[in-house]
């Protein structure tokens, strides 16, 4: 049974390009644009892991992670994630890491396999 990553980030080529190369790789991908869309659709999806844009309009995404509970979540994330800033969100055990923007597909399909087996 194919695993489902859900992929929510702002940026609308970031959702495409990264949709594209996971169903290329056999998963099942559902996106959302923020953090709202992101709690509604999980109301009825349950992904294997939560690729996640750490800035992103709307909801702080420090309340979306309070409200996600059995989810493994991999920050996306633009800027330099400061070593306090990381310890902190890593308190929530679901966090599992940290992907910096830009990032190559290759490498995060790797981590999404790694992150996912």
């Amino acid at each position: 049974m194919a695993k489902t990553i859900m992929v929510v980030d702002d940026e609308p080529d970031i959702l495409q390009s990264v949709e594209t190369v996971l169903k290329k790789e056999g998963y099942e991908v559902v996106t959302a644009k923020n953090g709202d869309q992101c709690l509604e659709k999980l109301e009825k999806e349950k992904p294997d892991l939560i690729l996640l844009d750490i800035m992103m309009p709307g909801t702080p995404v420090k309340e979306v992670i309070k409200k996600i509970k059995d989810t493994k979540i991999a920050f996306l994330t633009a800027v330099k994630t400061s070593d306090a800033e990381k310890e902190e969100l890593m308190e929530n055990k679901n966090i599992v890491d940290f992907i910096e923007k830009p990032f190559d597909l290759e490498e995060l399909v790797k981590k999404v396999r790694k992150l996912t087996s």
